[in-house]
């Protein structure tokens, strides 16, 4: 089990996707419903402040700023509650590093802190177990850029890194390891777009309204058990989707005989199934945690050199 104590707190990192929220352990959706009783048949329900929350039935929508509602903050108690129980521990002292898209850094880095870190000492249930935490320190990080921070003295030459997550494409240009101030681009270009396009192609073309879910297991496998009409379809469409990425990359300078490319988020599998890409000098990370791993990192690099200062 890896598990970082900086002065005897925990340090977790947590990646607040769209799509999932994701820790060094644990991978869920990022939907929450609130409910003021207990939910009846329900899993994953978080007890905090009189209400009830179920967690991970669905996925958030595109929202600019996080903090304008409480939902990240409940996943963020979720988030903890479950790095807690693979340590089978309920109680805590901890720092969390986290992130925000790097073009969103400016303005919402020091808000964004300040919501998560609303109140210090926090009580709440999450599936029946009480936890009690005390959140002594946040740290804000780019997001993307935090999963390939390790990586970077091995980027030499033009790299490009795609974060494609589920409401965004983030994409920065870096130069010999160093990223590049004014090649730093948000696209709402996330996988969620694909979904929503398959969704519409198959209710056009086919009458059809499938569950999202059977969409999304298409697009992370590159196959579904359904009939053959359906699937040409849904494969048509990813194509589609992954051409617009390719595209879209172009207008930032993306060149495959001049760039090396990264991809990194849950976007990855959809360009590893329909993308029409050279995998010479294309890089798909496929660990789903790695920017949450990466902003650990980055907290524990910043920790060690102000001991060195």
């Amino acid at each position: 089990m890896e598990s970082f104590n900086i002065n005897g707190k925990l340090l977790i990192g947590i990646d607040h996707g769209y799509g999932n929220m994701k820790t060094r352990h644990a991978v869920f959706k990022s939907g929450v419903k609130c409910y003021a009783l207990e939910p009846a048949i329900a899993s994953n329900v978080l007890e905090y402040d009189g209400k009830y929350y179920v967690i991970g039935e669905s996925h958030k929508v595109f929202i600019a700023n996080k903090n304008e509602y409480d939902d990240y903050y409940i996943l963020t108690l979720a988030a903890i509650a479950k790095e807690l129980s693979f340590r089978g521990i309920n109680t805590a002292d901890v720092v969390l590093a986290v992130g925000l898209p790097v073009n969103w850094m400016s303005n919402q880095k020091k808000e964004f802190a300040e919501y998560i870190m609303r109140k210090k000492e926090v009580d709440f249930k999450f599936c029946k177990d009480s936890y009690h935490i005390k959140i002594c320190d946040v740290k804000v990080y780019p997001q993307g850029y935090a999963g390939i921070v390790a990586a970077l003295p091995s980027y030499t030459g033009v790299n490009m890194l795609a974060d494609i997550g589920n409401g965004t494409m983030n994409t920065i240009v870096i130069t010999n390891g160093r990223p590049i101030s004014d090649k730093i681009f948000t696209d709402k270009l996330g996988v969620h777009q694909c979904v929503k396009r398959i969704y519409n192609a198959l209710q056009a073309e086919c009458g059809k309204l499938p569950d999202e879910s059977l969409i999304e297991g298409f697009l992370r496998k590159g196959t579904a058990d359904t009939s053959h009409r359906i699937l040409s379809i849904m494969q048509m469409e990813a194509e589609k989707y992954t051409a617009e990425i390719f595209d879209k990359l172009s207008e930032y300078e993306y060149d495959p005989e001049l760039v090396k490319l990264h991809i990194i988020g849950g976007g990855g599998c959809l360009i590893r199934n329909f993308g029409a890409y050279n995998s010479e000098n294309v890089e798909i990370i496929t660990d789903i945690c790695a920017t949450a791993k990466g902003y650990e990192s980055l907290y524990l690099t910043e920790s060690r050199m102000k001991k060195g200062a």
